[in-house]
């Protein structure tokens, strides 16, 4: 499946990555709990920067730094 996705995601392809709710997501980006991009009104997310953010947070409420910028978890 992973393969089959593209390297930079919208949100539904993120939504569905991720394994949670959109709703959940766009909370998620709109406070910068989650490393993503506004490109014009649209949301994009770097699978390869996903990857390295879920392997940052082994459980909740860890916060890490992810490329420089200090992201926190739930």
């Amino acid at each position: 499946m992973h393969d089959q996705l593209p390297e930079v995601l919208n949100v539904h392809e993120a939504s569905a990555y991720l394994r949670i709710p959109l709703r959940s997501l766009y909370k998620l980006a709109q406070e910068r709990r989650i490393p993503c991009q506004k490109v014009g009104r649209h949301w994009r997310f770097r699978r390869q920067t996903l990857d390295r953010w879920l392997d940052a947070y082994p459980q909740a409420g860890i916060s890490a730094k992810i490329d420089g910028v200090e992201q926190t978890g739930d």
